[in-house]
């Protein structure tokens, strides 16, 4: 039991990890990419090596798409809408921003594990979600105090990423269930397939020739991430609790923070510098503390039961 759980941690720490350098990524590639044909990429390319590996290694795991459970049909809906969600509000936010409203999803994934899993709340859950609703107003209003005209469209981009981070709470809690019966392989190639089916319809691919060797090279970590984050996020979803996986994702906000203060006092010209207030600052510092907040919680409540089962 204590194996399991240590190595799902080191899979939850991987996954936030790459998730801290994706927003850069996607924030770079939508400036030359339309953002339906990025996401799609992300799930063919994810597909495509994900299954080369599955032929290799795994090839009973393809049964898995002679009679797939209806729940895992929304699961890939759900993680489809979640990549289109983010990527579509990350157009009119910053990369450490679209971070901050992203949060939503690990805390609604802890308020899953409290109505879902059966974990208990207590006044630390209550706390916490007003921190992280106090959190995000005071960040987003600062931020829309210092902009000129394009008020609406962060407002818009906002709206389409908190979209995105419940879409994705609702995925990982129905991940959580589907783990329990098929392995996190069958789970993830199934969802890529068919994540990569549903969009294709709009794809652009008339843009791909005029791309240059950086665009694909982007294309292609994009693509990698996401086999590796979601390969590692069901295998930590599998071997330790929703909550402890909540907290540890949670964190990823943090790397990007650092790499774009770093990209900030740099000459670069391929992505937008960031700037922030101190009430900035405060806000972000409130979100992730009260998402924190709430996953503890949730985790020291649940300790008891783990202790006696052992």
């Amino acid at each position: 039991m204590k194996n399991s759980n240590g190595n799902g941690i080191l899979y939850a720490s991987f996954t936030a990890f790459l998730w801290g350098f994706l927003a850069i990524a996607i924030k770079v590639a939508v400036n030359d990419i339309p953002p339906v044909t990025v996401v799609w990429f992300r799930f063919f390319t994810a597909f495509v090596l994900l299954g080369i590996w599955t032929l290799i290694f795994r090839k009973n795991d393809f049964s898995i798409f002679r009679k797939p459970p209806w729940m895992l049909f929304v699961a890939g809906l759900f993680l489809g809408l979640n990549y289109l969600g983010f990527i579509s509000g990350i157009n009119d936010v910053s990369p450490s921003a679209s971070q901050i409203f992203i949060q939503i999803g690990p805390v609604s994934f802890a308020i899953a594990g409290i109505i879902v899993f059966k974990e208990r709340v207590n006044w630390k859950h209550i706390l916490g979600f007003l921190m992280v609703i106090t959190g995000i107003g005071l960040f987003y209003s600062e931020q829309i105090s210092e902009l000129i005209g394009s008020e609406g469209k962060y407002t818009l981009g906002m709206v389409f990423i908190l979209g995105g981070g419940l879409s994705w709470a609702t995925f990982a809690s129905l991940q959580k269930k589907l783990v329990q019966t098929y392995s996190p392989n069958q789970l993830n190639l199934f969802i890529y397939g068919l994540c990569a089916t549903l969009f294709l319809p709009f794809v652009s691919f008339a843009k791909f020739p005029g791309l240059v060797t950086g665009d694909w090279l982007l294309l292609s970590f994009l693509g990698l991430n996401t086999v590796l984050a979601y390969g590692s996020l069901a295998l930590a979803i599998k071997y330790t609790q929703a909550t402890t996986v909540s907290v540890i994702i949670t964190l990823n906000p943090v790397l990007t923070f650092v790499i774009m203060a770093i990209l900030s006092q740099t000459d670069v010209s391929w992505i937008e510098k960031e700037s922030f207030s101190l009430l900035s600052i405060v806000g972000a510092l409130t979100v992730l503390g009260g998402a924190l907040i709430v996953i503890l919680a949730g985790r020291i409540n649940k300790r008891p039961k783990i202790e006696a089962e052992l």
